[in-house]
């Protein structure tokens, strides 16, 4: 219980106008671990950009799979900086985010699916191979081109190993 009411205070710290208390209360909510992902995930909806951004940035940290599905939404964010967060934390969490972030890649919003495509190049697992080579079919110029170089990247790391 007590854990329960820690993470809700930190929650709202991150709404502190002074930068200083919000980071630390962001690194302290990624310290806190796994109990501190339900309210994480809850805080993706949160009115404050800033509070979004740090949900998305704690639960890359803490890495609870949990989160993939939420993440993914939040990279539909309004806001770039949420959206990029989002991106951050799943790469963080890598081969559990792949299967979700390929579904992802039939989103109908072009900059999601950029945004995907970033993941996936970061994460670098071989099962987004087939995906991205759909990817380069895409409608929009700019998820073409960042398939081309997620593939590349992808195929340059299996060929180091």
């Amino acid at each position: 219980m007590e854990k329960k009411k820690d993470v809700k205070g930190l929650i709202k710290a991150l709404k502190h106008k002074d930068i200083d208390v919000w980071k630390r209360a962001l690194r302290a909510l990624g310290a806190i671990g796994k109990p501190a992902v339900e309210p994480l995930i809850r805080a993706l909806e949160d009115e404050h950009e800033t509070v979004r951004w740090a949900a998305a940035n704690a639960l890359g940290e803490i890495g609870d799979a949990r989160a993939v599905e939420p993440l993914i939404q939040a990279l539909r964010d309004e806001n770039r900086l949420v959206r990029s967060g989002a991106l951050v934390a799943l790469g963080k969490m890598g081969k559990p985010a792949v299967e979700p972030l390929i579904r992802a890649l039939a989103d109908k919003n072009s900059g999601v699916r950029w945004w995907v495509v970033a993941t996936l190049r970061t994460v670098g697992d071989e099962r987004a191979i087939e995906p991205l080579k759909q990817a380069l079919e895409d409608e929009d110029a700019l998820v073409r081109s960042a398939a081309k170089g997620a593939l590349w990247e992808i195929k340059a790391r299996k060929n180091q190993e």
